[in-house]
This record gives C-alpha cells, sequence and structure tokens, in this order.
C-alpha cells in the first residue's frame, strides 16, 4: 500500500520533470496463419484477412455448418460492409464448413 502511494506521488513529479516513464516488454513473435489448402481457400483468405486475422476463423468452434457459416459471411457483408462478391459467399461458406467443421 505504501508502495502504491509513493508510486502515485512520484508520477505527477516525474511528468512534470520530463522524465519519460517506459516499460521494457518483448513482443512475442509474429505467427503467419495459412488456411488448409482446397476449393475455397484462396478466396476465404482474400476476403475474410481484409477485415481480421485468419486465426479468427481457425478458433472457431467446429460443427457450426455451412448455413451457420453462410449466414455469418451475409453478416459481414451486410452489417460490417465486406466486399464479398455474391458469387464467391456459398463457396466460401463450405470451405470453412469442411475445414473448421471437421477439426
Amino acid at each position: 500500500m505504501k508502495a502504491q502511494i509513493i508510486i502515485a506521488a512520484a508520477v505527477p513529479l516525474l511528468l512534470a520533470s520530463g522524465v519519460a516513464l517506459s516499460a521494457a516488454y518483448a513482443l512475442p513473435e509474429e505467427r503467419v496463419i495459412t488456411l488448409p489448402p482446397g476449393p475455397g481457400a484462396d478466396l476465404a483468405t482474400a476476403h475474410c484477412a481484409a477485415c481480421h486475422s485468419l486465426d479468427y476463423l481457425t478458433t472457431q468452434p467446429p460443427g457450426l455448418g455451412e448455413k451457420k457459416w453462410a449466414s455469418t459471411i451475409s453478416k459481414m457483408v451486410d452489417v460490417y460492409g465486406a466486399d464479398i462478391p455474391a458469387q464467391d459467399r456459398a463457396t466460401i461458406a463450405a470451405y470453412l464448413n469442411r475445414v473448421v467443421g471437421t477439426r
């Protein structure tokens, strides 16, 4: 408790005196995420990674089903404005159902 009070009192003094406070830490190495090959992999990679990391796809629970993936893709287009052409959506949903739904 005393340490917190001392630190709380010292911070404004350090900032006022121009002393910068910094913490040194190491970031983990960036992992390259790739989706398994197959029909639709290139479309899923291109369209999904435009907005978020591909590990977001690979960490979804298995067994969502193709209908749920199609619904999710529609939400990405309708709600978030994802630029996924209508002719690619079924292919992406089928692909995600195959690779995520069976792990």
